[in-house]
């Protein structure tokens, strides 16, 4: 299959000082066919510009779900895993094995919208689609159905199956199920889950608590935060986790047509220069990284858990929204506002020191260069972000003469407590010359009799 990616390399003009593009035109969902009924594409292959920085980014490790790695030899154990967990699953339904073709038949309806959800003509035959979605949809649900009851009393065989007991492959595993090559459509998970789980128990939970249930683990947000999307869906599950993290805070709903003027509309100096300048950096607990402020001088940045999975989500939620039309850009709006803070590894170091960042892999110069690349080749618009007002308060500030002088004073001489005691010192000396100069002065003029 041929990736529709070089369609959807844009326009962009670069900013000095930046190894990102921004642009201030409106984008457009290029697409290689058309679009029935109002249903656009929601699944894609990664474009060619940011597959070539990060080539195995955005594909499975070790479980193909979809048509586009579908067969691929390497994962042929996999299948046996698939075809396993959807036997488990009717077992725990109490449903014999020939309701699989059931399942295949209610899907039959769907198959023209599940075709549409995909950027790419599907070069599979009816039976052998919708076999596949049966087949990567029961195993999904039954995969979070186990993880969900492996501590429950009455499911201590749980305990012993292999792709939850060996440590090497649950990592992998939620972050396959998190990529963007690698997706259903979430109305073919709630279709499965509603002829499943969803009339085989009214208190079980929902398909949606279950998938934040299987992901806790390694995102490891609190209860009541998740409880909060229940009952949210999204186009599939890298966007219904990508909808999880939008922040919800009063400040970021402001609209861009509260503020009109476009003065100061531009990129930020990194935090190196920011501190200098005299901005404080401030680490705050929110219910999203994402919920970023300005206020009095200081930026008020969420804690960001940098390692492997979150680095992953990054991005495939960035390349999901570069892709999708019609989906916020969310994540590349934070995306391009931390590469400009991180310009260095010593910009690294520094949001690290200040306990913004925690740094769970790598070092400081990778953490630099992931937020470097991770804001190549993708569509800024810095007039629609949500983050415009914080763009505009902080070059503001810095425009304050008499604020940036008074920093820079301070940065040079009162750096550390032994700056400020060498300055003191320094002034003492220096009066104390003044004063013997003086002294010398007078006595020549006026000599003592």
């Amino acid at each position: 299959m041929s990736r529709e990616s070089d369609s959807r390399r844009s326009k962009t003009i670069g900013s000095s000082g930046s190894s990102h593009c921004v642009v201030n035109v409106k984008t457009t969902d290029v697409r290689g066919r058309d679009s029935a009924e109002g249903i656009g594409f929601c699944i894609f292959r990664a474009p060619q510009s940011l597959s070539e920085i990060n080539p195995k980014a955005y594909q499975p490790k070790i479980v193909p779900i979809g048509p586009y790695h579908h067969g691929e030899r390497h994962f042929q154990k996999t299948q046996e895993h698939k075809r396993r967990f959807s036997t488990d699953l009717l077992h725990r339904t109490d449903q014999t094995t020939d309701k699989l073709e059931h399942f295949a038949e209610a899907l039959k309806p769907k198959e023209e919208e599940i075709r549409r959800c995909y950027s790419e003509e599907l070069d599979f035959d009816s039976d052998e689609l919708i076999g596949m979605m049966v087949l990567d949809g029961c195993f999904i649900i039954e995969l979070f159905c186990k993880y969900y009851y492996r501590k429950s009393p009455g499911h201590t065989h749980l305990k012993h199956d292999p792709l939850l007991t060996e440590q090497w492959r649950l990592p992998f595993l939620m972050q396959d199920l998190a990529k963007l090559e690698n997706q259903i459509p979430w109305s073919v998970l709630k279709c499965l889950f509603d002829l499943t789980l969803g009339s085989w128990n009214e208190e079980h939970p929902s398909l949606s608590e279950l998938a934040l249930s299987f992901f806790n683990q390694i995102v490891q947000r609190k209860d009541d935060i998740s409880k909060k999307y229940f009952n949210r869906e999204g186009e599939h599950l890298l966007d219904f986790l990508r909808c999880t993290y939008i922040p919800e805070s009063q400040e970021t709903k402001r609209k861009a047509k509260e503020r009109k003027t476009n003065d100061f509309l531009q990129l930020i100096q990194p935090a190196n220069k920011l501190r200098q300048a005299g901005i404080q950096f401030k680490p705050t607990h929110c219910e999203s990284f994402m919920d970023i402020k300005f206020s009095n001088g200081a930026l008020e940045i969420p804690v960001l858990k940098f390692d492997d999975f979150l680095s992953s989500l990054f991005l495939n939620f960035i390349a999901f929204e570069q892709c999708h039309c019609g989906s916020s850009k969310h994540v590349t709006d934070y995306a391009t506002f931390m590469a400009c803070l991180l310009n260095t590894p010593a910009d690294a170091e520094f949001l690290c020191n200040r306990k913004i960042i925690e740094r769970f892999f790598g070092t400081d110069k990778k953490i630099a260069q992931f937020f470097n690349n991770i804001g190549k080749d993708i569509v800024f618009n810095i007039r629609k972000t949500y983050l415009r007002h914080v763009f505009q308060d902080v070059n503001r500030y810095c425009e304050k003469d008499w604020r940036v002088h008074w920093a820079s004073f301070k940065n040079t001489f009162f750096k550390t407590r032994w700056y400020l005691l060498t300055a003191i010192v320094a002034f003492i000396v220096l009066d104390l010359s003044t004063v013997q100069s003086l002294y010398a002065v007078l006595a020549y003029y006026r000599p003592t009799p």
